[in-house]
């Protein structure tokens, strides 16, 4: 087998899934996404943000990621 430079791509196929949510949630989500379009001035949807969010916040778990490494 050839040694690559580029390893081989990890599987990028998304994955759906879907979560309940209490409104209070939904609406510091809303004025989240609202802040973001202000901010950055264009504006994403919550369905494209909380994905980016979520891998913010695991990558800066400090303990997950001593953890998880191993």
């Amino acid at each position: 087998m050839t040694d690559l430079k580029l390893a081989r791509l990890p599987d990028r196929n998304p994955v759906k899934l879907a979560v309940t949510i209490m409104p209070d949630l939904h609406q510091s989500l809303i004025a989240y996404a609202e802040l973001y379009a202000e901010t950055y001035g264009q504006a994403e949807p919550i369905t494209e943000l909380i994905p980016a969010m979520l891998a913010s916040f695991l990558e800066s778990d400090r303990e997950f990621g001593r953890r998880r490494r191993g």
